[in-house]
């Protein structure tokens, strides 16, 4: 009875083993050619034949194993900063005369901390930065320390993957972003760079120079220069045609200028300017930066959602991952910077609030990205989900910015 049934089964599965059978012989048959051609060749011909299959092996060996390997990476990273433990705002003076305890409510030196009388002359403020006593020491910046720190962990404890020759040459001249394969690291370092890219423009404008009215800081400028520079550069280019400076020394050049300018800070020779308006463009800026990101998850889910499928998806998703890596790290500096200004303003709550749905991000790690339909059950939306925290966390910017605004 059940035996045509049985039969037509047969022949399914057999005609699928065929067709697969097939399709691999079809694609290994140039290397078999090749094998054949190669083997029946003396080792004048084999011997530098050889030599370069070994030298693509490593080459591609080596640039599979970057892709993969995320050395340092740690959504807890935070923590070693010991943000909880300062009290003392950017810029103040922390030993020596005029030294300040950068309590709440305490009314600390207005040419560095964000409590400068709004009527003060920013002439006279700049001045006396170099009025200070000698051996006065002042609070360096932290989010000046998480910004370096991200480069250094993206282009010296990493390679930097975008301007990686084997990531310029793509998968058979296919760009890797259009694949599923080995491109997640330089989507998630690309975000970072977003992240340390808007945070230098920032310090440039307002944060590192007094009331906007004073000189850019030299070292900031330059930085900020340098950390601008195009991601996908490599040592050698076609346009315009000749040899380059790659894109991590450019970025080597960013880290040692913040740094350098912290320095500066805690000789007092520098200024961080952590008044509350300028907290509040600094937290704007953030919240516009996030708000672009939204929109650009929210338009491959609703337009693109082929589950496991979208290529591009893992693209978007990791991006928004270590953007929001970096954000974490540089808004929670950000709290330790402005301390005076959000204890005074009661923005402590809130402030913790939004720390926390930012690592709760970061706790999202699958395996592979899928973009499913939002109302789907078979396959999941990630990029759904990681637009949900991103709205989250611009939520309670947008309402931060508020309170501070009022």
């Amino acid at each position: 009875m059940f035996d045509p049934i049985v039969a037509f089964f047969q022949r399914v599965f057999t005609a699928i083993g065929r067709g697969i059978g097939l399709a691999v012989a079809w694609l290994l048959w140039p290397f078999v050619a090749l094998g054949s051609w190669y083997r029946a060749r003396s080792w004048v011909i084999k011997g530098p034949i050889g030599l370069i299959l070994l030298c693509l092996v490593l080459f591609y060996g080596y640039f599979v194993w970057q892709t993969q390997a995320w050395t340092n990476f740690n959504p807890d990273y935070v923590d070693r900063y010991k943000l909880v433990e300062r009290r003392t705002p950017a810029g103040s003076p922390i030993s020596g005369p005029g030294a300040t305890t950068g309590q709440s409510g305490s009314a600390v030196d207005a040419n560095h901390a964000a409590v400068a009388p709004s009527g003060a002359d920013s002439t006279t403020e700049a001045l006396a930065v170099a009025e200070l006593p000698a051996g006065t020491v002042c609070q360096t910046s932290a989010v000046v320390d998480v910004a370096a720190d991200l480069i250094e962990f993206n282009v010296d404890q990493n390679a930097w993957i975008s301007s990686m020759l084997g990531y310029k040459l793509g998968f058979f001249g296919v760009d890797w972003d259009d694949t599923p394969w080995l491109d997640n690291k330089a989507s998630f370092q690309r975000g970072i760079n977003q992240a340390v890219r808007r945070t230098a423009v920032e310090l440039v404008d307002s944060l590192g120079r007094v009331r906007g009215t004073s000189g850019v800081n030299r070292e900031l400028q330059s930085a900020r220069g340098n950390i601008q520079f195009d991601e996908e550069t490599w040592y050698f280019g076609l346009n315009p045609f000749g040899p380059k400076t790659p894109t991590p020394s450019f970025y080597r050049s960013a880290m040692r200028d913040l740094r350098t300018f912290n320095v500066s800070l805690s000789k007092c020779e520098a200024v961080f300017d952590g008044r509350s308006d300028n907290m509040v463009e600094f937290l704007d800026r953030v919240a516009n930066d996030l708000g672009n990101t939204s929109a650009i998850i929210r338009e491959r889910s609703e337009f693109h959602n082929g589950g496991w499928f979208d290529t591009r998806a893992d693209d978007r998703f990791w991006f928004a991952f270590g953007q929001l890596y970096g954000y974490y790290g540089i808004l929670s500096a950000a709290g330790a910077d402005f301390e005076n200004v959000v204890t005074q303003r009661g923005l402590g709550p809130i402030y913790t609030e939004t720390m926390k749905q930012l690592r709760a991000a970061l706790r999202i790690q699958p395996l592979i990205i899928s973009n499913g339909r939002e109302d789907g059950w078979i396959m999941p939306t990630h990029l759904a989900t990681m637009g949900f925290y991103i709205l989250r966390v611009r939520s309670n910017l947008v309402e931060m910015r508020d309170i501070l605004a009022r």
